[in-house]
């Protein structure tokens, strides 16, 4: 993936330097969330064109990310940029047990994004390695399919400098003829308010109810 178009923040002018002061120095600055969306127009979507649904979810929460600004955000040193566009990655589960780390670059139509991914994912279960990218303009992605959560803690290196948003699904489960899916969603808090988690969440349900729409970075 490349890291694609990006501005720097001027920190003297930016109106959220005094709050990113503060939460940047926290020894834990991500805080989460965990609800569930109703993901039945997405989902039904995925199986009539025979998508995967986990990469189906994955364009859908990257489109979301796009339409508000402080996801799209990332702190590298003692700058932070605003990127353009946001990739995804996530863990991708092996035959024989283990994991391996897959990267998703961004495409604006979803059916190519998914055909891309499926590739990528089938590429990552035949290695035996650890692949790590240095790109800082994604969105970390799992998914726990097995089980319904309602609450979700994830492992952390806290001398690695991070600060890209982690998004993880949970089972989909049916109910009078719709599906829901628990989503966890954790960001970094010098970055991200529960003002901008909503938004997104809210970003995130729309596209959900329109999965194959004109991706409209602006919408």
């Amino acid at each position: 993936m490349e890291q694609g178009n990006r501005r720097k923040i001027d920190l003297a002018t930016w109106p959220r330097t005094t709050i990113f002061n503060f939460f940047k120095e926290f020894t834990e600055p991500y805080h989460g969330v965990c609800l569930r969306l109703d993901c039945t127009e997405a989902f039904r979507f995925a199986k009539a064109n025979q998508l995967s649904v986990f990469l189906t979810m994955v364009h859908c929460s990257l489109v979301a990310s796009m339409r508000v600004q402080n996801f799209r955000t990332r702190i590298e040193g003692e700058d932070v940029w605003e990127y353009e566009r946001i990739n995804g990655g996530s863990a991708v589960g092996r035959p024989n047990g283990t994991i391996g780390f897959a990267d998703y670059p961004f495409f604006e139509d979803i059916e190519e994004f998914v055909r891309a991914g499926s590739l990528e994912v089938e590429r990552v279960k035949g290695r035996t390695d650890l692949e790590r990218h240095p790109y800082t303009n994604l969105i970390r992605f799992s998914t726990l399919p097995w089980f319904d959560f309602t609450s979700i803690s994830h492992a952390r290196n806290f001398a690695f400098e991070d600060s890209a948003p982690k998004i993880t699904f949970g089972k989909i489960t049916e109910s009078g003829g719709r599906r829901t899916l628990p989503i966890s969603i954790h960001v970094h808090h010098a970055l991200v308010d529960g003002l901008h988690v909503g938004e997104f969440v809210e970003a995130l349900q729309d596209r959900f109810d329109h999965p194959s729409a004109r991706f409209d970075p602006s919408a």
